[in-house]
């Protein structure tokens, strides 16, 4: 129903915002009807929707660039950029690429096989807008399992030199061809705990201020116990800003408002911004 007023790019802002729920779910009834026949990156598609749909609300395709790592994961992209009938003959000989292409599209601005060089395409394309005098945005996104690559860590340490905005997202799905391990996959769960802390808290305040008479006194008085825990858990810089990154997160990424809203803030900022 919602699908079908999507023939290019920046059609989905033509939706209306209450709607754009069942449109998530029709994307990914469509992918797992269309994969289940042609094969293909089931999983890694079905968790980027919302990342995908709050990306293409956010920015201005094509003038706007989005570079998908490893690429597996476009195919939400693929279908906001008119490309849903390809999925017939998505993976084949002469058909639709399983990853960004740009001869399939102008909103393909890499063409994206394999890990780790999102960031370093990016910040290509960032210093080429400078030369150019443009003011488009450029937004690179990495999984964590990407994000192990060496040349990740090379780019990101080229990337947070420079002064001029510069979107890097981390699709932090826990997840790469297996579950992730190591140092960094421990990391990033200390980074998500963090994210649960600030669940947790946020809930108990609200439901302490709705105690009659005692309720925001018994809630300032717990706020004062909490601050040496919360000097402790939250104020602490992640690695991100020691590298001189703004550090966004982390976010839901299935949460559509609050997507849209990090990507309005990122998009403001002057510098490197990195998103959790």
């Amino acid at each position: 129903m919602f699908l079908e007023q999507i023939t290019g790019p920046n059609d989905i802002k033509k939706i209306n915002k209450k709607d754009y729920k069942a449109l998530a779910e029709e994307i990914r009834q469509f992918l797992i009807g269309k994969i289940s026949v042609s094969g293909g990156h089931l999983g890694s598609n079905l968790g980027t929707v919302e990342l995908t749909m709050a990306l293409h609300l956010s920015l201005d395709l094509p003038k706007d660039k989005i570079i998908w790592d490893v690429g597996h994961q476009s195919y939400t992209h693929k279908i906001l950029t008119g490309r849903k009938e390809g999925f017939d003959n998505l993976r084949k000989y002469g058909g639709m690429s399983g990853f960004p292409k740009r001869a399939e599209s102008d909103c393909d601005c890499f063409d994206t096989g394999h890990s780790s060089t999102s960031i370093s395409a990016g910040l290509g394309l960032v210093k080429a807008r400078e030369l150019k005098g443009e003011d488009n945005t450029i937004v690179s996104v990495i999984g964590d399992g990407s994000l192990t690559g060496g040349m990740a860590y090379e780019a990101l340490n080229n990337a947070s030199r420079i002064d001029s905005n510069f979107i890097i997202i981390l699709n932090d799905n826990n997840m790469s061809i297996s579950k992730s391990v190591g140092a960094l996959s421990k990391y990033l769960t200390s980074l998500r705990n963090t994210e649960r802390y600030l669940h947790t808290k946020r809930a108990v305040e609200r439901g302490l201020e709705k105690i009659p008479l005692v309720g925001k006194s018994v809630t300032k008085g717990i706020k004062n116990v909490k601050d040496s825990v919360k000097s402790n858990i939250l104020e602490q810089s992640t690695m991100f800003e020691d590298m001189g990154f703004i550090y966004l997160g982390p976010v839901n990424g299935h949460n559509l408002a609050e997507l849209e809203e990090v990507f309005h803030m990122a998009k403001s900022y002057h510098q490197p911004v990195f998103i959790h």
